[in-house]
């Protein structure tokens, strides 16, 4: 496909919840800067993981759930590119699509959400096998149930006694200018003690790969490399975007999820995506022999 029209607004595909479109206007206002002169416009489109509440996406296996749809409006030429929270996407993308970059990340940490009247909660309402099985280690003897919805739905359903307590992204918490709610208390969680997901806090572009070369260089560069590298150790585990391993580097610190295990940390610098992705199995190896 060409550089975008002059003349009608150039759509960027994403998901109708608030979260899912504040990041989109996140990537549209920042699109709008790198090409001025340019008009970008989002096309919202509902996922099946969306239409969905009832699943359990663990047991649905979670490949494509919330993607699936507005990777088809880039396939069709609906859409130029799709915004994506970057922990959803699957290891592996359609054919002719790829990921042309992400904005800078935000803050990477899970975050207990509890009541006010649990300093220590019993249940837990998560729906997450990663936040469950490391949730476990923190918490032991918590009991776990099922949580789907929005974050404004649930930060509700906590605060009207479904659980004592869940576990969000504090990125976005953030996006959506959420800092605290009534009857809950808000206490972020080290990365030390909880790995986050991969790609979590990062914004994910996926476009055809023939549009790559115009919009890869307008994205932030540690991000992409953290993330892709991420990313190949989720696929080396394995594991889809809906299992509990998990994979976090900061530039600094590479810190690994593999289930059964404690977190697992190294310090790690890379310059390069070639050299990151060079290592990853050695440090795995390590990983897995640690305990």
């Amino acid at each position: 496909m060409a550089e975008p029209s002059r003349e009608s607004p150039t759509l960027l595909a994403t998901r109708g919840s608030r979260l899912a479109r504040a990041q989109a206007e996140l990537v549209r206002e920042h699109l709008s800067r790198a090409l001025p002169g340019r008009a970008f416009d989002l096309l919202v489109l509902t996922t099946s993981g969306d239409r969905r509440h009832d699943w359990k996406l663990s047991e649905q296996g979670g490949k494509g759930l919330f993607t699936k749809e507005l990777e088809e409006a880039l396939l069709e030429g609906r859409a130029f590119a799709a915004v994506h929270s970057a922990k959803d996407l699957p290891t592996e993308l359609p054919e002719g699509l790829t990921l042309a970059g992400f904005l800078e990340r935000a803050d990477a940490r899970d975050v207990l959400v509890r009541r006010e009247d649990c300093p220590v909660p019993r249940t837990i309402a998560s729906g997450s096998p990663r936040r469950r099985e490391q949730g476990a280690r923190l918490w032991p003897g918590t009991q776990w149930s099922e949580l789907r919805g929005n974050v404004e739905t649930r930060l509700k359903k906590i605060a009207e006694g479904q659980a004592d307590a869940t576990i969000l992204a504090a990125a976005g918490l953030a996006r959506l200018g959420i800092a605290s709610y009534p009857g809950l208390v808000f206490e972020p969680i080290p990365l030390a003690d909880m790995v986050p997901a991969t790609g979590q806090a990062a914004i994910a572009v996926e476009c055809r790969a023939a549009d790559a070369p115009l919009l890869a260089p307008l994205f932030d560069a540690q991000t992409t490399l953290a993330v892709y590298l991420e990313r190949a150790f989720l696929a080396a585990l394995g594991g889809g975007c809906h299992s509990a391993s998990a994979a976090h580097y900061d530039g600094k610190t590479l810190r690994l999820h593999l289930p059964g295990r404690p977190p697992y940390a190294e310090a790690f610098a890379a310059t390069t995506l070639a050299e990151a992705l060079s290592k990853v199995p050695e440090i795995l190896s390590r990983a897995q022999n640690a305990y």
